[in-house]
């Protein structure tokens, strides 16, 4: 049994642990709500974009397919996947889950016959990509506690021109859609060419904010100018970079939720450790007393 000097060290030492994860949970529930009304901000400025970029094409008819980032290239040889992470980490599974289902999609386009290129958005997804021994095309960090839409411009742009150079036939997202703090959901979806890629909002549960935009109705006639091609032009890269931006806007949220609810389950697990450990002292207390007692009686018994 270990003496009471030492388990009294070691309830010092959870002591101080649990001091540590129980302000890092504060402070990401603190950041959680902040990301909360970023989200909340965005969502209907995104799925407007969607819309009148399904519109515009709608009303382009064939000369969509004038537009680079709309067309399907014959093969899909070269396939661009775009992991987006944190980071930083202590937030249970949120940044292994989306590697590992990147490796996997990369396997399956493998069997496929497809070559996979890799983006990574954050410092663990960067250094799991190359730890695994694949070549990133693009690597993007600093950023993921707040991103900017500068930062997802730069990757869009980075990506847009792969298409556009043949280097990339398709470019596929995975990230950590925001559902609750308790729940992050590991999502899947297609970038480019953007037809791909259709903006549905229903992918992602709404939070209490209601959605001012609502379904998409049938929209009302509209006359552009100078026409429907040259607006989609515009419209286009506008979609990709507002995607890209929500997809790192929800993987904060996401991984601000999963900190807290990690540090949360780590502070209780630190106090059943410290009710375990001060249970274990009380014995080495009890016993010591015991012993003492005993030796007490001894040497009375010895001197009668």
């Amino acid at each position: 049994m270990a003496s009471q000097r030492d388990v009294r060290n070691r309830i010092s030492s959870v002591k101080n642990i649990q001091k540590i994860t129980r302000a890092m949970e504060m402070v990401a529930a603190a950041r959680l709500r902040r990301a909360e009304q970023r989200i909340a901000a965005l969502r209907p400025y995104a799925e407007a974009i969607g819309r009148m970029t399904r519109q515009a094409a709608r009303a382009a008819g064939a000369n969509a397919a004038q537009v680079p980032l709309l067309v399907e290239h014959e093969s899909e040889a070269n396939v661009g996947l775009l992991l987006i992470t944190g980071d930083r980490g202590l937030a249970g599974g949120f940044n292994s889950q989306i590697v590992r289902a990147g490796t996997r999609i990369a396997s399956d386009q493998a069997e496929q016959g497809r070559n996979t290129i890799w983006y990574a958005s954050g410092r663990r997804g960067v250094s799991s990509v190359t730890f695994r021994g694949h070549d990133l095309a693009g690597s993007y960090t600093g950023f993921s506690d707040r991103p900017a839409y500068a930062d997802a411009r730069t990757i869009a742009d980075d990506l847009m021109q792969g298409y556009l150079d043949g280097r990339l036939d398709r470019v596929d997202i995975v990230y950590n859609a925001y559902i609750s703090p308790l729940t992050q959901r590991v999502t899947h979806e297609g970038l480019l060419p953007v037809p791909r890629a259709p903006f549905s909002p229903e992918q992602t549960a709404p939070l209490d904010t209601p959605d001012p935009g609502g379904a998409e109705q049938r929209p009302a006639p509209v006359d552009y100018e100078p026409d429907p091609k040259e607006i989609l032009k515009r419209l286009v890269p506008d979609f990709v970079e507002i995607s890209i931006y929500r997809a790192l806007v929800e993987s904060t949220a996401g991984f601000f939720g999963a900190q807290m609810t990690a540090m949360r389950s780590a502070s209780d697990n630190a106090g059943e450790i410290l009710t375990d450990y001060t249970l274990q002292m009380n014995r080495a207390r009890q016993a010591e007393i015991t012993k003492e007692i005993l030796e007490v009686v001894a040497g009375a018994e010895g001197l009668s």
